[in-house]
């Protein structure tokens, strides 16, 4: 039986441009030999074929996710404001219980940013927030993980928090904010990727705190453009994966009023 969070992923998965893509053409195939309207089914598929196309130059994907990091500066660790702790959001590592060590995502510049920040003097704690999805099976949940990491950057482990009930940035939030609370902390450093920060930021000022934003994994360079930019790339349509995940998710979290 299909769980709730299994059926979230699914739905999720079709508004992503593959998957919009993906059904646009399944449509259009059902209508060309089943319901042999076959200019509408020829249509259809050309539109899919074009809206991936679309999704996959690095040009769209490029401003698609600038419009999300833009808003962000760029700040090294020593000039970011102090604050009572850092909080690192989960996202960089996948584990199985059959291998010896985590495996790290390029998100895991948000532990070695906290890492940064923390050996800067900027905050005597460091919470890392993030539990384990349902669908992966037995391992160490990211906060596990990214512990290890920041042990192995130099930050002692007496100094980390983990909190690892939230499979969300709404549960990021609210969970963060629950220990803060707890150590009566009113000032957070909230790490995590640029693309990421817009939708975090908001989630955590809808529970009641007013995190610094500490913006790091930054994805866009202006380089200028070439013709490459306008053929269509695998990383391409990832990175616009990425940015479409996060305008749905915002959409998502501002229609069930947690923005």
């Amino acid at each position: 039986m299909i769980t709730a969070w299994e059926l979230r992923k699914l739905l999720s998965g079709l508004v992503y441009p593959l998957g919009t893509s993906a059904l646009l053409l399944g449509i259009g195939i059902f209508a060309f030999f089943l319901l042999r309207r076959r200019r509408t089914g020829i249509t259809l598929a050309f539109t899919a074929l074009i809206w991936l196309w679309i999704w996959s130059t690095p040009v769209v994907s490029d401003l698609a996710r600038s419009l999300l990091e833009e808003r962000w500066d760029q700040v090294t660790a020593e000039d970011t404001s102090s604050a009572g702790a850092i909080a690192v959001l989960g996202g960089a590592f996948s584990h199985d219980e059959k291998q010896i060590y985590p495996n790290a995502s390029a998100s895991v510049d948000r532990y070695w940013h906290a890492a940064r920040l923390f050996n800067a003097g900027k905050a005597k704690k460091v919470i890392i927030s993030g539990g384990r999805s349902p669908g992966r099976g037995p391992g160490m949940t990211e906060a596990a993980a990214g512990r290890m990491f920041l042990i192995d950057l130099g930050v002692p482990d007496e100094f980390i928090v983990l909190e690892q009930q939230s499979l969300t940035t709404r549960g990021n939030a609210v969970h963060v904010a629950e220990l803060l609370n707890q150590d009566d902390l009113e000032s957070v450093l909230l790490v995590t990727s640029a693309l990421h920060m817009r939708r975090s930021m908001a989630a955590f000022q809808a529970v009641g705190l007013d995190p610094v934003p500490a913006a790091t994994d930054f994805e866009v360079s202006s380089n200028g453009l070439s013709v490459r930019d306008f053929l269509p790339s695998a990383a391409a349509l990832a990175g616009s994966t990425r940015a479409v995940h996060e305008w749905v998710g915002y959409w998502v979290y501002w229609w069930r009023g947690w923005v």
